[in-house]
């Protein structure tokens, strides 16, 4: 209860509850718009092969803050960093765009940019005060090819997450976070030797 309710707002601290089934659950907005204990789970996958490179599984109900530690697990696990990043505009924390551009790491997001509220501005624009980073991820996103790649996000990045449901990972019948993630590790596994099936055989039979 006290790491809850440091998380309110300030005022609402009183209001802080946690679950008597499971205390590392957190009520999160559904696709259908109504709210119950849930986990987030997420994958990095190879947008060409759909292999699923990096897993993680928290208890907040946003995506901010979820792309910096993807990416350092991606490099930590493979020796190297993926040289960009296709995500949605959920996952566009200035704080991790900054971090993961940084030389030791070297990584472009894609990711939109959100609308400015003077709609007479141009949001490819850098802002007074913008990070180098951040400039450069505005100015990227303006251009006909990074608005491109983006448009391919549902047919790759999006898949895998599409895979994942119609195989029936809707819902979770663990509790705890690790827990949690032991299952989302189990379906990677699962995931990646379908994939890797495929692959090979369609590397078998295309034309020498």
């Amino acid at each position: 209860m006290p790491e809850v309710a440091a998380k309110k707002k300030a005022g609402e601290e009183a209001k802080a509850r946690g679950s008597t089934t499971d205390p590392d659950a957190r009520v999160m907005k559904m696709a259908d718009g109504g709210f119950r204990p849930a986990f987030n789970g997420q994958f990095a996958a190879d947008t060409a092969a759909q292999v699923i490179v990096g897993v993680d599984a928290s208890n907040a109900g946003s995506d901010l803050g979820q792309l910096a530690p993807m990416v350092e697990q991606v490099q930590g696990r493979y020796g190297q960093a993926p040289a960009e990043m296709l995500v949605d505009g959920g996952y566009a924390k200035h704080e991790d765009i900054v971090a993961v551009a940084q030389p030791e790491v070297g990584c472009a997001v894609y990711a939109p940019v959100p609308a400015p509220r003077d709609p007479t501005r141009d949001p490819s624009q850098p802002l007074p005060g913008d990070p180098e980073a951040i400039a450069q991820w505005r100015q990227r996103m303006g251009t006909e090819a990074a608005k491109a790649i983006y448009k391919e996000r549902a047919a790759t990045s999006e898949c895998v997450n599409a895979i994942a449901r119609n195989r029936g990972l809707r819902h979770f019948v663990v509790r705890g976070l690790k827990k949690v993630t032991a299952v989302l590790l189990w379906f990677a596994l699962a995931h990646n030797l379908m994939r890797a099936v495929a692959l090979r055989r369609a590397a078998a039979s295309a034309p020498a």
